[in-house]
């Protein structure tokens, strides 16, 4: 049977503008529930400045205490990020830069230029430190919320440039979530053109949900081969400098998509819409997943 992979990123992206705080056990105890639905790799941290992103501030805490199983990265974004990233032991990361000037300088406070830079050296040591896997996000690949809509020639650019740091794939945001299946078609052919096939081939998608887009798009990029994709259980997340970007698309919707579409998850639909229960209480939030909804609803009236 077809594949699909999925990255869960609700646990690092679904929770790091949230003004509530969680608790670390929280947390721990979310994680667990993905894994025990079957989601297999998860990002969980960002080895941020507790200063501008306070949700993340325990990321060292964190980290020790993960499950021995599932496969965990974090998100590092400097060097003074990478090295207390280090110092607990976590060897899959994540840089991430955007196809868009304006939104990487409000973003990280860096040009284009500066953030690939920067990352040059975050990889190298990295790897030299013992790293097993890298990632690199290229935000903003079709709209930018200051810049507005963004060349398709530029994120093949900016893509080129990540893969030649060593980066093993490379995840495309459509940050704002306001792409439509011409949108993405259109992206798509440029990285066909641009980009050569190793590097199309370690790409995975990450979609916003704000239009209620995001599994529409989904559809477009499996027509066109590809079987990774970034998504938050309970469609937790949304960008603080992209006004009115709702949350990511939800792992729900994703995996309900994906199985009655013929490709296997390997995710518990059941157990992954029980998953996000706590934490959403936690954060006085409803979910935006229909799946979640209709899965729960069908528990009750049974």
């Amino acid at each position: 049977m077809d594949a699909l992979r999925i990255v869960e990123v609700g646990p690092r992206d679904g929770l790091q503008n949230e003004k509530t705080v969680i608790p670390t056990e929280t947390k721990l105890a979310f994680i667990q529930c993905l894994l025990a639905s079957g989601l297999q790799e998860i990002e969980v941290a960002s080895f941020v400045s507790p200063k501008w992103v306070p949700q993340m501030g325990d990321a060292a805490e964190l980290w020790p205490q993960l499950p021995a199983e599932g496969s965990f990265s974090a998100l590092v974004p400097n060097a003074k990020g990478l090295e207390r990233a280090l110092s607990v032991g976590v060897d899959r990361i994540a840089v991430f830069t955007a196809a868009s000037e304006a939104f990487t300088l409000k973003n990280i406070n860096m040009t284009i230029d500066q953030s690939i830079e920067a990352f040059g050296g975050v990889v190298s040591n990295f790897r030299a430190a013992g790293g097993t896997f890298i990632r690199g996000y290229v935000s903003t690949v079709v709209e930018c919320p200051y810049a507005g809509r963004i060349d398709p020639l530029s994120v093949v650019t900016i893509v080129n440039r990540l893969w030649s740091l060593g980066v093993d794939e490379i995840s495309l945001g459509e940050t704002v979530g306001v792409a439509t299946p011409n949108d993405v078609r259109s992206l798509i052919a440029a990285l066909r053109e641009g980009c050569s096939p190793r590097i199309q081939e370690k790409l995975v998608w990450h979609f916003h949900d704000t239009y209620g887009t995001a599994l529409s798009n989904v559809e477009v990029a499996l027509e066109a081969g590809f079987r990774a994709f970034d998504s938050s259980a309970a469609g937790l997340g949304g960008c603080p400098y992209a006004p009115g970007a709702a949350g990511n698309l939800a792992t729900e919707d994703l995996v309900y998509f994906a199985e009655r579409q013929g490709l296997a998850t390997g995710v518990d639909l059941k157990a992954l819409a029980q998953a996000s229960r706590a934490i959403l209480e936690v954060l006085g939030k409803a979910s935006t997943s229909k799946a979640r909804q209709a899965v729960l609803s069908r528990d009750v009236a049974g």
